[in-house]
């Protein structure tokens, strides 16, 4: 049927109205689903200016890296040297806990235990007030309203503080080109007159790399990726002394934050003893670079004798790992049974470029918690060292268990090429999943000490829980009867 040239033109603009007045009412329904956002953020964007809100927050958690002299890309110091990046502050703090995140601190923050000593990480409060200077023209409010400057030494920043004792290892070079390198280094004897028990441990890298620049990164900005370490006392031959044992230390990685060692259970630094490593990890930057290492001790007071006992516990799965190339969302597990009264010090995952995710659990009879999960990057190695009241108190039989959450797939910028499968094994290449945090144990008399002062200091009352303490308000034993009171129990049941 043949449409008259009236009607054919008649259908087609009615077509086009129709067509308009849908586009017309979903701009209609995206601006109303937008106004609200847009205003929430313009109320939230109210009276945040650089001075008042952003620098405390900078201060705080950003300048230990990012000034001058510092080993981050820019400095953060000024509100002229900050403006330019307000942007990108808002995106890398918004990524809060996954790779790529700033400041690199990566505990979730809506699981498990939220208390940590020296915890950088932001609030949601801080975070918005980040994005809403950001998006409201960052104004720079009243210079008034800022706090006192920090005031940074020259040379090495300490993040747990000045150390008692600093030890330097020897330089190295690496040059531009060069192959990674695994090995020893030199023996460096520790000056030091007498034993000594050490509550924190911290080592930094000192390099000649030009950090004046705008970019790089956390790798091109260091030599030494790993060194695993320990300390013993050594001969003039620099040969173990006989009934000296060697004292392990935890593995210093690159941009890892400081060692915390519970209150109760330093670790002891013995008169005579050197640094010894037989397992140094160092890589290129791009460019010839020369640098050594700084470890820093801190040490408990003199007379100090440490309550614990560290616990060795493996907590890994160095076997059956294996990780499908362009997968996501790949999960690896381990257990380890609890042989004695446990606390748990720091949860540390050691994972490598695939992975993303780690969780620590707690199974105890029927019962299975949650007790840390973190994100994951490769860059930056972090240890989560919990606060005093907050440090898991887990009975002798308790279950932990790991699991590792692994994005192999192109989405994971860490991953150079994500076709590859990957099995167990030390290099890049390759894969390694273990929670290297540190534990102590208990005694049964200070397992109960322990949960006693817990429950007295939080004030914690009989429909309280606290994650992480599954005994702290169960009576662990009936109590027990004299022999009278046996007696007449006895009788009133007519035995």
């Amino acid at each position: 049927m043949r449409v008259p040239s009236e009607l054919q033109g008649l259908k087609t603009r009615f077509e086009s109205n129709i067509k308009s007045m849908s586009a017309l009412a979903k701009c209609m329904s995206v601006a109303a689903f937008l106004l609200p956002a847009a205003a929430g953020a313009q109320s939230a964007a109210e009276g945040v200016t650089f001075h008042k809100d952003i620098e405390p927050i900078l201060q705080r958690s950003c300048q230990n890296c990012h000034r001058p002299q510092g080993v981050a890309p820019m400095s953060l110091v000024k509100y002229e040297e900050v403006v330019p990046f307000a942007g990108l502050i808002e995106y890398k703090t918004g990524l809060r806990d996954r790779a790529g995140a700033m400041p690199p601190y990566y505990r979730e923050h809506d699981i498990g235990i939220q208390k940590y000593k020296d915890d950088p990480s932001l609030t949601d409060e801080e975070i918005a007030a980040i994005s809403a200077w950001a998006r409201s023209g960052t104004p720079e409010g009243n210079p008034a309203d800022a706090p006192p400057p920090r005031q940074f030494a020259d040379g090495a920043t300490w993040t747990a503080g000045e150390p008692d004792l600093i030890v330097s290892t020897e330089d190295v070079t690496v040059l531009g080109g060069a192959a990674d390198w695994w090995g020893d280094i030199p023996r460096v004897k520790i000056p030091l007159d007498e034993d000594r028990y050490v509550s924190s441990v911290e080592i930094i890298e000192v390099n000649d790399v030009d950090t004046s620049g705008q970019a790089g990164t956390v790798g091109g900005r260091n030599i030494f990726h790993h060194m695993i370490w320990s300390t013993q006392v050594l001969d003039d031959n620099l040969l173990p002394v006989e009934g000296e044992p060697s004292v392990s230390w935890p593995v210093h990685e690159i941009a890892r934050n400081p060692d915390i060692f519970d209150p109760d259970s330093g670790r002891l630094l013995k008169k005579g003893s050197y640094v010894v490593s037989d397992s140094v990890h160092l890589h290129s930057t791009g460019v010839d670079t020369t640098g050594h290492l700084l470890i820093g001790f801190r040490f408990h007071p003199k007379g100090y004798e440490p309550k614990y006992r560290p616990a060795l516990i493996g907590l890994g799965n160095g076997v059956d790992i294996s990780i499908t190339g362009n997968e996501d969302n790949q999960q690896l597990h381990a257990y380890a049974v609890l042989n004695e009264h446990t606390k748990i010090v720091t949860f540390e995952p050691h994972l490598h470029a695939p992975g993303e995710r780690m969780c620590l659990e707690a199974i105890w009879g029927y019962t299975v918690e949650t007790l840390s999960c973190v994100g994951y990057d490769h860059n930056w190695v972090r240890g989560y060292t919990y606060a005093e009241d907050s440090a898991p108190l887990l009975p002798k039989g308790t279950v932990l268990h790991i699991v590792g959450y692994m994005n192999n797939t192109r989405t994971n910028p860490n991953v150079p090429d994500s076709r590859n499968w990957q099995g167990s094994g030390n290099r890049s290449v390759t894969n390694m999943f273990i929670d290297l945090g540190m534990r102590v144990t208990m005694s049964e008399e200070q397992f109960f000490q322990e949960m006693a002062e817990r429950r007295e200091k939080l004030n914690l009352g009989p429909n309280d829980h606290q994650i992480g303490c599954p005994l702290c308000l169960a009576p662990l034993v009936a109590p027990e009867l004299t022999e009278s009171a046996s007696a007449t129990v006895a009788t009133s049941q007519g035995d």
